[in-house]
């Protein structure tokens, strides 16, 4: 890919419009026995409407996304199993994805998984979504920065980005 590409800023009123646009299989079980990418997308649970636009457009790329609250086998409360099972999440699925917003700065688990992540996932599976709110603030910076961004790709699809804004297209994503 070319470099010097500009790196976006999801904006949260784009991502939350995207989730009534697509029917998502939510099976990353079977995505991954069809030859499919997948990600787990770490997100805060306040954040549910805009994880689920993610998951909505990323579906439409090509991808299944993994959302924690929508497996029955996780359990009500958060505890050990939670975390195992997030564990093992993270480390099955071809990406990791962070939705970045002022919820998941705040949250006690996000951060605890993007560290998990970092200790278990090659670095380039690794991927940051920045996202805008209304106020026009951006989030995804500080040590978010250590990671690579999800942008869109000037060939079509979706891609991988660096802090030198060179990148390559994610496996699965659709071209223009």
């Amino acid at each position: 890919m070319d470099g010097g590409e500009k790196k976006m800023v999801f904006r949260q009123a784009d991502i939350q419009n995207f989730s009534n646009s697509y029917a998502v299989r939510k099976s990353t079980v079977t995505a991954k026995a069809e030859g499919k990418p997948t990600a787990f997308l770490s997100h805060s649970h306040k954040d549910a409407y805009l994880a689920k636009g993610v998951q909505a457009f990323l579906h439409a790329q090509g991808w299944e996304v993994y959302i924690d609250w929508e497996d029955g086998a996780m359990p009500d409360t958060p505890n050990r199993t939670t975390a195992e099972q997030i564990q093992a999440k993270i480390r099955d699925l071809d990406m990791f994805f962070y939705l970045a917003t002022a919820n998941s700065s705040a949250s006690r688990w996000c951060p605890w998984e993007i560290g998990y992540a970092d200790g278990k996932k090659p670095l380039e599976s690794i991927l940051i979504l920045q996202t805008q709110d209304n106020n026009g603030y951006s989030y995804g910076a500080e040590y978010l920065q250590l990671y690579n961004h999800l942008d869109y790709a000037a060939s079509g699809g979706i891609g991988t980005f660096g802090s030198n804004n060179r990148g390559r297209v994610l496996r699965g994503t659709m071209r223009a």
